[in-house]
């Protein structure tokens, strides 16, 4: 396992501090805020420490203040219900007394039942495409010098772009967006970290989705971005140190808002998990 995922596993090794309550350190990716997908994750993992021989398969999150990643989050997990199938918890994330998140799991006993999914829609292999971090060495000299190491940093998760969008210079495009996305060196054999990691990299180049049509991106001035929620249902069996695709597509923006969907297939074209998340796309005057 490289250093860099490594310490992202570390971080998603939440630290018991009470009856049912954890706390996690956060991580500063360039961004103004906590990365929505570290809180996701970590949210997944103090749950599923309260849950035995169950794995996760849907997550329902609200975002409800920015994240502040030079201070520790504390997570609160209420046992909902345990049924003889389901279980059910919920999680609210605070920093400074104040509720960032909240957010419902439900954990399954292993069962089968009737299987059908989508096709996995055509994209050109991974190894045809250029990382993200090889793409922002390319753009460096073109961004703000603020920004440059966050284009260059090392990344736990690889991710590579179908067709990537130049930030600086957009142009509209169909609301649908590809990348492959596997996490840096192998890992252990626990499906509730490959469930943790998969949450934390599903907010990785989604909520872009829904600007495609409109020719923005984050770097676009006057433009206000945020997550406001985030879904995921947790289909089959995977692994995060192996590809997946993640295919997007945004069916509507309105009223500020802008909607995504997503899947996630493995190689052999099994369907391993679906997205959604609504999120603030606001134009400043």
């Amino acid at each position: 396992m490289l250093d860099v995922t490594k310490r992202l596993v570390e971080l998603l090794d939440l630290s018991p501090i009470g009856d049912d309550h954890f706390q996690g350190d956060s991580e500063d990716l360039g961004f103004p805020n906590v990365f929505g997908g570290q809180v996701l994750g970590q949210a997944l993992m103090a749950a599923s420490r309260t849950v035995e021989d169950r794995l996760c398969h849907s997550l329902h999150a609200y975002f409800l203040r920015p994240g502040n990643h030079s201070m520790p989050i504390d997570y609160e997990v209420q046992r909902v219900r345990d049924g003889g199938s389901f279980s059910v918890r919920r999680v609210i994330a605070r920093q400074d007394g104040k509720e960032i998140l909240t957010g419902s799991m439900s954990f399954q006993v292993d069962e089968q039942g009737f299987d059908h999914q989508f096709d996995m829609p055509d994209a050109p292999e991974p190894e045809a495409l250029e990382s993200e971090k090889a793409l922002g060495k390319k753009l460096a000299e073109q961004m703000p010098e603020k920004l440059r190491d966050n284009l260059t940093r090392e990344r736990p998760i690889e991710i590579r772009p179908v067709n990537p969008i130049h930030p600086l210079h957009p142009e509209k495009r169909s609301p649908h967006k590809q990348s492959w996305f596997r996490a840096q060196g192998p890992l252990p054999d626990d499906p509730v970290l490959h469930r943790c990691l998969l949450t934390y990299a599903s907010d990785f180049h989604f909520l872009s989705t829904a600007m495609n049509p409109h020719g923005v991106t984050f770097m676009s001035k006057k433009l206000q971005v945020a997550s406001l929620d985030h879904a995921i249902w947790f289909h089959r069996d995977f692994r995060m140190d192996e590809w997946l695709l993640y295919d997007k597509d945004s069916p509507s923006a309105s009223g500020g808002r802008g909607f995504n969907r997503g899947n996630f297939y493995n190689r052999e074209g099994v369907l391993v998990a679906s997205t959604t998340q609504e999120a603030l796309i606001r134009q400043r005057s």
